[in-house]
């Protein structure tokens, strides 16, 4: 395994830590408008990672092969990852940080703070995948994908894991949880992108053929995180309602679409 790779797995799972680290550093819980700030500057983030780093290359491979009809590929694979990912959240027991009320099986077992991880947890799985679906291309050899595009992408879901990071620890130490159980919590929360994109990677390389699906497969799964939760969350409903999320998405997704194109 090339040093670039691990390096490229490693920091989407860096910027969560250091997100978590935050406990350390701030005394009060977040407040309503930077958490609604974070959350919608990580989905212009997700957004624009999607449509510049996995839909828009899955089209490029096999526009020689399939012209016009390019669009078929993204369209199945972007469809199967809502889908998966629409399983993955009723099945699996979770909870919101800014809900009271749970989703999925019900599970009198599992503590609230399990579940805002497992939450957390869903969320992190698809990004992951895109990680070790876009380096996958890259170590097979495909022209549409490069390291500096794989590396691009790492680095736009590290950007938007550190307010994730925050979101998840700054909320359970507010509940009453130890700093160094909060930040071990937030850390773990993370854990699953590395091992989701190391997965994939080794699936991904018994399934060459069908790259432009996973990658598209990967976009439609960052889509669902990104309007079942992240929208909701930086938007807020009633007397919460703010457009301070809508403010931040534009920044979030310039962001990354700046960083795709000069560096990708």
């Amino acid at each position: 395994m090339s040093k670039d790779l691990v390096i490229g797995l490693l920091i989407p799972f860096i910027g969560t830590s250091l997100g978590s680290a935050m406990v350390y550093l701030m005394k009060n819980e977040l407040s309503s408008k930077i958490q609604k700030s974070l959350s919608g500057f990580a989905a212009g983030v997700m957004v624009a990672a999607s449509i510049w780093s996995l839909l828009i290359p899955a089209m490029d491979m096999v526009d020689q092969k399939l012209g016009k009809m390019a669009w078929i590929p993204a369209v199945v694979g972007f469809a199967v990852g809502i889908i998966f990912l629409l399983f993955l959240d009723n099945v699996v027991p979770h909870q919101h940080v800014d809900s009271d009320v749970a989703e999925g099986p019900k599970n009198d077992s599992l503590r609230k703070t399990t579940m805002m991880v497992l939450a957390v947890v869903i969320h992190n799985i698809p990004e992951g995948m895109a990680v070790g679906v876009t380096f996958a291309g890259v170590l097979s050899g495909n022209t549409d994908l490069t390291m500096a595009g794989a590396m691009v992408l790492s680095l736009g879901i590290a950007i938007q894991n550190f307010p994730e990071g925050a979101i998840i620890s700054m909320p359970l130490k507010s509940q009453g949880i130890g700093k160094n159980k909060s930040f071990i919590m937030g850390v773990l929360s993370g854990a699953v992108e590395p091992v989701a994109a190391v997965l994939t990677i080794l699936l991904s390389q018994i399934m060459i053929p069908i790259l432009p699906y996973l990658l598209s497969f990967a976009a439609g799964a960052m889509f669902y995180v990104v309007v079942e939760e992240l929208i909701p969350e930086a938007t807020g409903e009633g007397e919460d309602h703010s457009n301070l999320g809508v403010i931040w998405f534009s920044v979030g997704f310039s962001v990354m679409m700046i960083l795709d194109v000069m560096l990708g």
